[in-house]
């Protein structure tokens, strides 16, 4: 792990913030999240600390800010991977964000670069539409529907 990652932060609500995110690995944590654990921890804390702690955990690279649409805040997650080498795709039924490791992608990318001249920031390019799991129920409620 780089130094980067080994940032600490030594206060009740920052070490519970990080241990937040690190039980919550995989997943994109909102504002709401967090503020829910701290709770559910006894450890009620202000809308700003917790801003403030994001800013900090963001700018050492522990974890990684999206900005997925303009009406939706912004979600966290703990930095295991480099977001910045993959799109993401975000469900508009159960709203989950997930990560898209496709050559396919990589090569549109590509494409956009050497046709185009356009570097693609991908921590902020996000492809819309269902999930399988949200296809699928939708699918079986349009049968049931007949």
């Amino acid at each position: 792990m780089s130094e980067k990652k080994s940032a600490t932060y030594n206060t009740k609500q920052g070490n519970l913030i990080l241990e937040c995110f690190k039980k919550n690995k995989g997943i994109h944590l909102t504002i709401d999240d967090i503020l829910s654990y701290l709770k559910q921890n006894n450890t009620p804390v202000g809308v700003t600390t917790v801003y403030r702690h994001l800013q900090k955990l963001s700018e050492s690279g522990i974890i990684t800010k999206y900005n997925v649409d303009l009406d939706s805040g912004a979600c966290y997650q703990y930095t295991e991977r480099d977001c910045k080498m993959h799109f993401h795709l975000k469900c508009t039924k159960c709203n989950e964000l997930f990560h898209s490791e496709c050559s396919y992608l990589q090569t549109v990318q590509d494409h956009i670069f050497s046709h185009h001249g356009f570097t693609v920031d991908n921590t902020r390019t996000v492809f819309y539409g269902l999930c399988q799991n949200c296809l699928r129920s939708t699918k079986k409620g349009s049968k049931n529907e007949k």
